[in-house]
């Protein structure tokens, strides 16, 4: 059996922070393509949907057998997962008691399988990347941002010092997307360096970091992430999850459950109205609370290239550059959009047994959002051991039928 392996860089993503389009020649005919009624989900037989039934079991009870063993007390788990980074790893933001292993798995646009309590809200950490991404997306379709290349500075209103240094003044909406950007500050009183500093240094060598030209060096960095939300949270003037919901969750028949929570002190103030800055993960707390029903609604919003029904939610050249790696990181679009795409110098893929074409959404718990345009598949799986992934994807990738 050919041992399915996720790569390093999904692989040290999975630790340290703890999707994509129909392919040409797959994508349904407007029209003919199935969208489920807000509250509903048609279901199939695997048989039927292209799956052996029996090894799709395996692959649902292995997801439950591999639970994260950690506590359910996330305001615990996330001070301990983070307790290199003490003394500013403390919470900011708000935190819930999470469920236990649950998931979907939908194929052809119907549900093969179900486990665990679907139905519950929790945080699901950096898969809100996701979702803010999605938002800048809006923004630059609706032209309040005119170029993802052009320099964040000029967007900012006056006296707003975000990108007023030297070294942040280069910094463009891609290089925050692709998390190049190197910005250097404190938000929110969490500074840039003590977000996953090195393990080999001691909390007083943190402030002297390596600096880098913002574009040439990869880091998954919260603080950037969030300094990415309030830019966006300026160019729109409006708070970003009234827009998530207007725009897209709405649309796609999400619940009513969903929130997504800021930092107690995270507020501005914009056109004389005081709004929240909210961040792009559980990193601190807050973040997006979800259930896996929802992010189903929003992985399927992609697997449909952005259509839902007869609406273009989400441009298809917005999709395009997601899904692109940018010059610093192969397997890194825009957050959170892991690719499966080969390794330019080892042709290695992180996942080989999907295709190239497979993204993730990932968060720490962990949270997984896996879109597989090429099989017209999409798997939701929370709170599995990030350990067990490999083993997961193998089982339940492994379930699809030969196709005749």
């Amino acid at each position: 059996m050919r041992k399915t392996r996720i790569g390093r860089a999904w692989a040290l993503a999975l630790v340290v922070i703890g999707a994509t389009a129909i392919l040409a020649g797959s994508a349904p005919q407007p029209g003919s393509r199935y969208f489920p009624p807000k509250g509903q989900w048609e279901r199939g037989e695997p048989a039927a949907l292209g799956f052996d039934k029996a090894k799709l079991g395996e692959a649902v009870a292995y997801a439950i057998a591999n639970e994260n063993p950690n506590t359910k007390d996330l305001a615990l788990d996330i001070v301990n997962t983070f307790g290199n980074e003490a003394p500013y790893n403390a919470l900011i933001g708000p935190t819930e008691p999470r469920a236990g292993a649950n998931g979907v798995i939908i194929r052809h646009g119907r549900v093969a399988a179900e486990w665990g309590d679907t139905h519950r809200a929790d945080m699901t950490f950096s898969v809100t990347k996701s979702f803010l991404s999605t938002v800048v997306g809006l923004a630059v379709a609706s032209g309040r941002i005119k170029d993802i290349k052009d320099r964040v500075a000029p967007y900012m209103p006056p006296g707003v010092d975000l990108f007023t240094s030297p070294h942040n003044a280069p910094i463009t909406w891609e290089h925050l997307l692709r998390q190049t950007s190197d910005w250097s500050g404190t938000l929110w009183g969490k500074p840039d360096w003590a977000d996953r500093p090195p393990r080999n240094q001691t909390p007083d060598q943190w402030p002297n970091r390596e600096m880098h030209e913002p574009g040439t060096f990869y880091k998954y960095n919260d603080t950037r992430v969030n300094v990415l939300s309030l830019a966006t949270l300026y160019v729109m003037r409006q708070p970003l999850p009234e827009v998530l919901k207007r725009s897209i969750m709405e649309p796609i028949g999400a619940s009513d459950t969903w929130h997504w929570e800021p930092y107690k002190d995270a507020w501005v103030t914009i056109d004389g109205k005081r709004m929240p800055s909210v961040p792009g993960g559980g990193h601190f707390g807050g973040g997006m609370f979800i259930s896996a029903w929802d992010l189903a609604r929003f992985g399927y919003l992609f697997l449909n290239n952005g259509r839902w029904r007869d609406r273009q939610l989400v441009t298809e050249a917005w999709i395009t550059m997601a899904r692109t790696p940018g010059p610093v990181n192969p397997y890194y679009g825009f957050m959170n959009w892991y690719l499966n795409t080969a390794n330019p110098k080892t042709g290695e893929r992180p996942l080989p047994v999907g295709p190239p074409s497979a993204v993730v959404f990932q968060g720490n718990g962990a949270n997984i959002v896996y879109i597989d345009g090429q099989n017209d598949l999409l798997i939701v799986v929370r709170w599995i051991r990030g350990a067990a992934l490999n083993e997961f994807f193998e089982k339940a990738l492994g379930a699809l039928a030969p196709a005749k």
